[in-house]
């Protein structure tokens, strides 16, 4: 599907405010994921516009109300099923959510309220028809993301994986035959994609206007410090997240036994779950433990810290929307190596980093491990320094120069 990107979209700021109604089914700025990207969409455009809120308030978290002062926030208790990777995975809430957020536009519609634009921020997946279709109200939907597949020559490796999250591969039959869920994206005034795959994808619901915009931000720029020098091999490696097999860290632990000859380079992990016990006995097993250190769950400070002393960030993930630790790493001024499958292929020139294929475990492994030796070999040559990644970075992905961004496009729909 032909895309442009967002920016080519010239907001004019002299105009009055629009009046916005934002919906995502979790909006926390405590959290992390949706729930935080949406919080941070939802801050930077109640700077842009005059904004409302619908969304759900989960128990024992700060009232979204409290954390958006500015914003008019109207929400819905969210029910639970008790499993938060399913909650995360299936929202069985939506049908719910869903049903209140057209009550309400409908209620408040014949009280004479009107909005000039609609934008629904989550849930970024392609399988959630939108409360807007049929209101009236110009729409917006994304960015969106998800609904990516694992390479078959990796699912051996993920059959631990709950039952529920296989059911992402039904995603691309129901963008072609649901018909509540082809009207969606069908009738939206913009559709927005994180990554280019979303564009592929969005082609069985025939989809007219689409753009392309990373879903991730940031607000400022890591504080620099002195570019490592590098000196007699010494390369600290970091992968962050979460302990499931497909955010890559198998495959970095197993790269590490590849470089055996280079007893300099070190990887630090960060994150927690089933996959890094798998990963701490693979690294036993294949005589690298004393190179590996396994941190696990870590505060925001730790995982700062760690960046700050890091040379090069590695996070292989195989099926990965769009990778919020890879904008952390490139706020922190690290190169990156991960693959061109997916969100972060999209996020990572040969400015930033390396971007591998995903064929088979072994390849990317072996891959993984070649890209740190030639970093090794000629790290000043290959990558610039520290603040010119952060330069490159803050080119796009400021906060506020996406608000910018995003306001042309509400703009271009509200006339």
């Amino acid at each position: 599907m032909q895309s442009q990107p967002l920016e080519a979209l010239i907001a004019d700021r002299s105009k009055k405010h629009l009046n916005v109604l934002m919906i995502a089914t979790n909006c926390d700025g405590t959290d992390v994921g949706e729930a935080w990207r949406a919080f941070k969409w939802v801050e930077a455009m109640a700077k842009m516009a005059n904004v409302t809120l619908i969304t759900f308030q989960r128990r024992d978290r700060v009232p979204v109300n409290k954390q958006l002062p500015d914003v008019e926030t109207i929400t819905f208790a969210e029910p639970s099923c008790g499993n938060e990777r399913l909650n995360a995975m299936l929202k069985p809430g939506y049908p719910y959510f869903f049903f209140k957020t057209r009550q309400w536009i409908k209620k408040q519609q014949a009280q004479g309220r009107h909005f000039d634009i609609g934008h629904q921020v989550t849930p970024a997946a392609l399988r959630y028809p939108t409360p807007f279709l049929g209101t009236g109200i110009p729409y917006i939907l994304g960015p969106m993301g998800g609904s990516l597949s694992t390479p078959d020559a990796f699912k051996s490796e993920c059959r631990s994986a709950p039952w529920f999250v296989r059911l992402r591969m039904l995603d691309r039959f129901r963008l072609s035959r649901d018909p509540l869920l082809k009207k969606s994206f069908q009738q939206a005034a913009a559709v927005i994609g994180a990554a280019p795959y979303v564009g592929d994808l969005l082609s069985l619901a025939n989809v007219e206007k689409y753009y392309l915009h990373s879903e991730l931000g940031i607000d400022q720029l890591a504080p620099v410090k002195a570019q490592r020098s590098l000196a007699h091999g010494n390369i600290k490696l970091l992968h962050v997240g979460r302990g499931v097999r497909t955010k890559g860290l198998r495959d970095v632990v197993r790269a590490m036994a590849l470089l055996r000859d280079l007893p300099g380079v070190t990887l630090d992990s960060a994150g927690e779950g089933e996959e890094i016990e798998i990963c701490q006995q693979e690294a036993a097993e294949l005589g690298v433990a004393d190179r590996i250190t396994f941190h696990g769950h870590v505060s925001r400070l730790e995982v700062e810290a760690l960046y700050d002393r890091s040379d090069l960030f590695v996070f292989p993930s195989f099926r990965e929307p769009s990778g919020r630790v890879i904008s952390e790493a490139l706020t922190w001024g690290l190169p990156v190596i991960t693959t061109n499958r997916g969100g972060p292929g999209h996020a990572i020139t040969e400015s930033y980093g390396f971007t591998l294929p995903v064929e088979t475990p072994e390849q990317l492994a072996n891959d993984v491990a070649s890209t740190i030796r030639r970093f090794a070999a000629a790290p000043f040559h290959l990558i610039p320094k520290k603040i010119d990644i952060q330069e490159k970075t803050a080119e796009q992905g400021i906060w506020h120069k996406k608000s910018i961004a995003m306001l042309g496009c509400y703009q271009s729909v509200s006339t």
